[in-house]
């Protein structure tokens, strides 16, 4: 496969500077300055963080904008397969991946402008989005938060249309603090004197207040979901209700009740941020909306080849115990549906909680395959997550591929076909895609 010119870009910057998370805007605020503040320059931006669900707020708002007719560029993070998933730039009829060219002109122009001095690589590629932002027309910016939000390169935007924290759960506790009110408050550092804030579905009280104290404090007019808004299921339709009124809506493309909250939060968000979605757009958003590796379906492939017979397969992404019970209870819901026996192919990284994953699936999944995550450092050996899975409850064992799973599976399998589950880690399902030969696009 031919090295892609931004990747080379990307991989030499790699040798230069650390890896991973220096959490200061001191740094990334330099390099702006020197690139002539182009944070400054943007579109009316969407800013979203959160532990889980950030990723589907951002595809929700995309498909709402785009569905009512507006030009919008996306940042979300990681990546799956490509880092230029990251960069969505505006289009006529529906944003792009961003050109390799173009992106790797950005990457070469913001770290020469760097000019050698100690920086991480996502702070660059944070300053590279903020060039490319501003650099090409659109009407809205809709930007993901890295990690936590206070010290987040992305949190530099002074003035944000919106907002947006979504479910704040247990994680990064390294950066971020070893209780949820700490993670809360690092979360509603993205919240700006004044400025509209959407505070999505919470399922800590102690969050919740922590970001609701937050934004008081610092006069934001500001909509909490369950209070101001909210999404249920009615006769096999999603109903949105704000202070507007209804909207009857069909029912998300991307599976999950979870979705609801997800959707409700990006109505919630791009009405805040000052653009008016009409029922039509918004009906055509719900059937639109994209996601890759988050209840994604996967359908065709090298890798689905190889599953038994008739079986349905599942990629997901999701990483922490929040996420483990979403992706369960949207797995439980399909099983209401059409009866079938759960299996899961596992990977994860040593930074998460393994077992608090598992344990969603109690019950629910009748067996896991462990197996390595091989693009990542951190990834957990396929023995050892194993014994993570069985402390959780389950019948698991190690094998050396998700390739050999699905193999084991469709040679060993006896009964009615299969749902099957991959998933664990955004690395892994990056992986996963990559090797099914189906990248987002």
């Amino acid at each position: 496969m031919t090295t892609l010119s931004a990747e080379r870009e990307i991989e030499h910057l790699m040798t230069l500077h650390p890896k991973g998370f220096d959490l200061s805007l001191d740094r990334v605020t330099r390099l702006l300055e020197r690139l002539g503040n182009p944070q400054d320059r943007l579109p009316p931006v969407i800013h979203i963080a959160g532990t889980n669900g950030k990723g589907s707020c951002a595809a929700f708002s995309r498909a709402l904008l785009e569905a009512a007719g507006h030009l919008v560029h996306v940042h979300t993070s990681p990546h799956l397969v490509n880092w230029h998933e990251r960069y969505r730039l505006a289009a006529e009829g529906g944003g792009k991946l961003v050109d390799d060219d173009v992106f790797a002109e950005a990457i070469a122009r913001v770290a020469e402008a760097n000019q050698g001095q100690k920086i991480t690589v996502f702070e660059i590629l944070t300053a590279v989005t903020f060039v490319l932002f501003s650099e090409h027309p659109a009407e809205a910016a809709i930007i993901e938060v890295g990690l936590g939000g206070r010290f987040d390169a992305t949190n530099v935007v002074k003035r944000p249309a919106v907002s947006v924290i979504m479910p704040i759960s247990m994680d990064h506790e390294a950066y971020l603090g070893d209780r949820v009110e700490l993670i809360a408050a690092e979360k509603a550092g993205i919240m700006k004197r004044g400025c509209p804030v959407v505070i999505g579905a919470q399922e800590s009280e102690t969050a919740l207040q922590v970001l609701i104290e937050t934004a008081e404090r610092l006069d934001c007019p500001t909509v909490v979901y369950g209070q101001d808004f909210l999404a249920f299921e009615e006769n096999g339709r999603m109903v949105y209700q704000d202070e507007d009124g209804l909207m009857d809506l069909p029912l998300p493309r991307l599976p999950g009740r979870h979705q609801y909250a997800n959707a409700a939060a990006a109505i919630a968000a791009v009405k805040a941020a000052g653009f008016e979605i009409g029922h039509r757009a918004a009906e055509r958003a719900m059937t639109h909306v994209a996601w890759p590796a988050r209840m994604q379906k996967l359908t065709q492939g090298k890798l689905v080849d190889l599953a038994p017979k008739g079986a349905e397969i599942w990629l997901d992404g999701g990483h922490n115990p929040g996420a483990g019970i979403v992706i369960a209870e949207a797995l439980a819901e399909q099983e209401e549906k059409n009866p079938r026996p759960l299996v899961l192919i596992s990977g994860m990284i040593n930074t998460k909680d393994q077992t608090g994953y598992f344990s969603a699936f109690k019950g629910l999944a009748r067996h896991v395959y462990t197996v390595p995550v091989t693009n990542s450092d951190a990834g957990v050996p396929n023995d050892e997550l194993a014994l993570r899975a069985e402390e959780a409850g389950l019948s698991a064992e190690p094998v050396s591929s998700v390739a050999s799973a699905l193999m084991l599976l469709r040679d060993s399998w006896d009964g009615p076909a299969p749902r099957i589950l991959i998933g664990g880690s955004l690395y892994f399902a990056g992986a996963v895609l990559a090797e099914n030969g189906t990248p987002p696009t």
